[in-house]
């Protein structure tokens, strides 16, 4: 029986949870896992507080680009039907400017 670790996990439930909600079947050939163990780790990570749910960098972009127009008032109703933070939404913005940033433009 393969053993899978806790970030693998969290990668193949996060492609299959939303804003990404990819088919069962693409993440299965994809990751080169069952579908009966992928539908199992999905039903676990959804008893679990939406706080505690993994999210993609796809995910996490999506939302940073979702949110960047909305007022403050917006942006947490926004942040509190899908579970994060607004200082998460903040730290992933963060996250994608550095990643794209040329590297003159970092600071040593």
């Amino acid at each position: 029986m393969a053993r899978y670790g806790q970030a693998f996990r969290d990668k193949a439930v996060a492609k299959l949870l939303p804003p990404e909600s990819a088919p069962l079947q693409v993440v299965s050939r994809e990751m080169g896992v069952s579908e009966a163990t992928l539908e199992r780790w999905r039903e676990e990570a959804q008893t679990r507080p939406a706080r505690a749910r993994p999210w993609s960098a796809g995910a996490r972009l999506e939302a940073v680009i979702t949110t960047a127009a909305m007022n403050e008032a917006a942006k947490s109703a926004w942040c509190r039907e899908h579970g994060v933070y607004p200082v998460d939404l903040v730290k992933w913005r963060l996250n994608c400017t550095t990643a794209l940033a040329d590297p003159q433009d970092v600071p040593a």
